[in-house]
């Protein structure tokens, strides 16, 4: 039988672009950058996507490797992607809003060759839920409250 985790946030939009939001005992802040209209007061949605990413990537490696009794003394996560700008501010329509696609660069410290490094990312990849609901269509609901 699985066993189920439900994960929920809320966050409260300010006057301008700033959102803040309290997870357990951290306060958390999403904005824009001052040239762009925000504050500057934290990281965008799209930063926090790719930082979930990484964090994902290293959560699920420090699992693996213990699993597998790696000695993973630690990782460096670099996660990049480009988009177009023009259809989030409504300008056309023709592409789509999200990422034309996302690369994970990872520098894996452990004492394993290259292949077996290639060979532990996949398996990392496997078991990451946030890698898994960026790759594949989670069925998604939007409700007036």
């Amino acid at each position: 039988m699985a066993t189920v985790k439900q994960t929920q946030v809320e966050a409260i939009l300010g006057p301008k672009f700033k959102l803040e939001s309290q997870i357990r005992e951290h306060k958390l802040c999403v904005d824009q950058p001052a040239n762009a209209g925000g504050e500057n007061a934290g990281p965008t949605p799209l930063e926090y996507l790719f930082l979930a990413l990484a964090g994902c990537i290293g959560t699920i490696g420090r699992i693996v490797a213990r699993q597998k009794k790696i000695e993973l003394r630690g990782m460096t996560v670099k996660v990049a992607g480009e988009l177009d700008v023009e259809v989030l501010l409504g300008k056309h329509s023709d592409t789509r809003a999200g990422f034309t696609g996302v690369t994970v660069t990872a520098v894996i410290d452990a004492d394993i060759s290259k292949e077996e490094k290639e060979a532990f990312l996949h398996e990392v990849d496997r078991r990451c839920p946030v890698s898994e609901n960026i790759r594949n269509l989670t069925p998604m609901r939007f409700e007036v409250a």
